[in-house]
C-alpha cells in the first residue's frame, strides 16, 4: 500500500475520532456577565484561560466523561474555599457539552477584557463563535495613549509583539477607530483597530529618531493652532540603554506619510545635563477651562505640568508651567497612605468632579498591580480619600489610563485600562495571550462601594 495512501487514511481516521470540545462559560454571579481572564487548572496542571467572552473550549481527551476537578483562579474574582483550602469545583466534561461556572466578584471594578493582542475570542472561535472577528496581526501591546483627531479616535502603543519573531515594533505603532468603538459597555468586549501598516499589510512603526533603541511617545493630544487647525502631537523619548531616555523632543503627526515628524529636541543627555528638564509634556493629557474661560492642557497624573491648550503654547517652552504633584494619598479605609506609580485623570459630568484612577507603587498583594479611585475639585486637586477598585495577585497593571472617550461624561460609567504584565514581579508564569497587553475595566460611579471616595 503506498505510503501516501496510508498517511491519508490515518488522517481521515484521526479526524473521524476528533473530540468536540466541551464549552465552559464563566460568568459573574452578580450580573451574569462573561468574565475574561479566568484560569481553570486540572489536577495534572493543564490550564485553560477564558477569552473575552468568558469561554473556554475544554478539549483534554483524558478527562472526557470523567469527574474532573478544576482549580479556579482570577484576579479580583473567586470561588469559596473547600475544606482543604482549594478554590474550585468538580464537573464531568462531555464532547459538545456546555458547563457554566458562576464566580464571585470581590473587587469593585468589572473586568471587560483585553483590548489588544491576538486570540481575543479564540476559545469561542474553536466552538464556532465570533466567525467574523478578524485578527489584527498584533500579539502584545505596551502602554496605550489615545486622542480624538479629525472625527476618529487615534491610538498608539509602546513596544509591540508580532507573530513572526520575538522582536516586533519598537517605534510606536498607531491605529484609528470609530469615536465610540465599543458595541456595549459590558463584555464580550472587542475593538476593531485600523492599524497603520507597511506594504505587506503588517502593522509598522511611525517615528524615526537617529540612533539605536526604541522610540516611545506620550502626551498624545490634538491641539488647535491660532487659525483653528488641528495638530496631532506627542512627546517622543529615545530609549538608548537600561530603559533610560537619551533624548526627548516634540513630534507631530503627518497625515500624508502616516508618520510623526520631529518638531524639536528639547533635551539630550550630556555631562552638563544628565537628566531631562522638568516639567515637560508627558503621560495622559486632559483639557480644562478655568474660571476665567481660558483652556489649559494638563499632563501626567497626578498632574505635574500645564500649558495653554494651543499648538503654539505646546511648542513654546516659555509657556510650560510646573505643578507640584501630590506624592501620596489618604485611603478611605484608613489602611495608610498610598503612593502613585502612574495615574490618569478625567472630568466626570455625572459626578461633577474630577476623577482619578491610580496605580499604586509598592502595594499589596501585588507590588504594582493595585488600582484605586479618587475624586477631586480640579485637575490639581485637592483629592479626596482613595478606594481600591481592582487587584492583580503577583501581576503588574501599569501605566493606567482612563478611556474617557469611550463613554459620555454624563454617564455613571468609567472605563480604564492598563498594561497587564509579569514585569516587576517574581511571577515566572505568564498568562497565555493576555500577558503584555491592554486590559480594560468598567467602574460604575453609582456603586455604593465608591461612596467613601465621594465627597458629595
Amino acid at each position: 500500500m503506498p505510503l501516501k495512501f496510508v498517511l491519508s487514511l490515518a488522517a481521515l481516521v484521526s479526524a473521524s475520532h476528533a473530540l468536540e470540545p466541551c464549552k465552559i462559560e464563566v460568568v459573574d454571579k452578580s450580573n451574569g456577565w462573561p468574565v475574561p481572564l479566568v484560569q481553570l487548572t486540572t489536577t495534572n496542571d493543564e490550564s485553560f484561560v477564558t477569552d473575552n467572552a468568558g469561554v473556554v473550549a475544554f478539549d483534554a481527551p483524558e478527562f472526557m466523561g470523567r469527574e474532573t476537578w478544576l482549580t479556579v483562579h482570577s484576579h479580583g474574582y473567586e470561588l469559596n474555599k473547600d475544606g482543604f483550602g482549594n478554590r474550585g469545583l468538580r464537573f464531568t466534561p462531555k464532547p459538545g457539552g456546555t458547563f457554566k461556572i458562576e464566580i464571585e466578584r470581590k473587587q469593585i471594578a468589572k473586568r471587560l477584557g483585553r483590548l489588544t493582542g491576538g486570540g481575543i475570542f479564540a476559545e469561542s472561535q474553536k466552538l464556532g463563535g465570533f466567525p467574523k472577528w478578524k485578527e489584527s496581526g498584533v500579539l502584545g501591546s505596551d502602554t496605550v495613549q489615545t486622542a480624538t483627531y479629525k472625527g476618529k479616535l487615534m491610538w498608539l502603543w509602546g513596544d509591540t509583539n508580532l507573530p513572526a519573531y520575538p522582536l516586533g515594533i519598537f517605534n510606536t505603532p498607531v491605529a484609528s477607530s470609530a469615536l465610540k468603538p465599543l458595541a456595549a459597555l459590558k463584555p464580550p468586549t472587542g475593538i476593531v483597530y485600523d492599524y497603520v501598516t507597511n506594504d505587506k499589510g503588517i502593522p509598522r512603526g511611525t517615528i524615526e529618531v537617529e540612533g539605536p533603541g526604541p522610540v516611545w511617545l506620550s502626551g498624545f493630544i490634538s491641539l488647535p493652532d491660532k487659525e483653528g487647525k488641528e495638530h496631532l502631537v506627542a512627546t517622543w523619548s529615545k530609549i538608548a540603554d537600561m530603559m533610560k531616555a537619551s533624548s526627548f523632543g516634540l513630534a507631530e503627526w503627518n497625515d500624508a506619510t502616516q508618520k510623526f515628524d520631529i518638531v524639536s529636541t528639547f533635551w539630550k543627555r550630556s555631562d552638563a545635563e544628565p537628566n531631562p528638564p522638568k516639567p515637560y509634556p508627558d503621560g495622559h493629557p486632559v483639557l480644562w477651562k478655568d474660571e476665567k474661560g481660558k483652556t489649559w492642557v494638563y499632563f501626567n497624573g497626578p498632574a505635574n505640568f500645564k500649558c495653554p491648550a494651543t499648538y503654539e503654547a505646546w511648542k513654546d517652552r516659555a509657556q510650560w508651567q510646573a505643578i507640584e504633584p501630590v506624592k501620596s494619598f489618604k485611603t478611605a479605609d484608613g489602611s495608610g497612605d498610598i503612593a502613585p506609580s502612574s495615574a490618569s485623570i478625567a472630568w466626570s459630568g455625572y459626578r461633577k468632579k474630577w476623577v482619578m484612577i491610580l496605580q499604586q507603587k509598592f502595594g499589596k498583594p501585588s507590588v504594582f498591580g493595585e488600582v484605586w479611585y479618587l475624586e477631586g475639585d480640579s485637575p490639581e486637586g485637592p483629592w479626596g480619600p482613595a478606594v481600591k477598585v481592582a487587584t492583580h495577585e503577583n501581576y503588574t497593571f501599569y501605566n493606567v489610563q482612563i478611556d474617557w472617550q469611550l463613554t459620555s461624561p454624563d454617564e455613571p460609567v468609567l472605563i480604564f485600562e492598563g498594561t497587564y504584565t509579569t514585569s516587576f514581579t517574581d511571577n515566572k508564569i505568564k498568562t497565555p495571550r493576555y500577558d503584555y497587553n491592554q486590559m480594560a475595566y468598567r467602574l460604575d460611579l453609582d456603586d455604593p462601594a465608591l461612596k467613601p471616595a465621594q465627597k458629595n
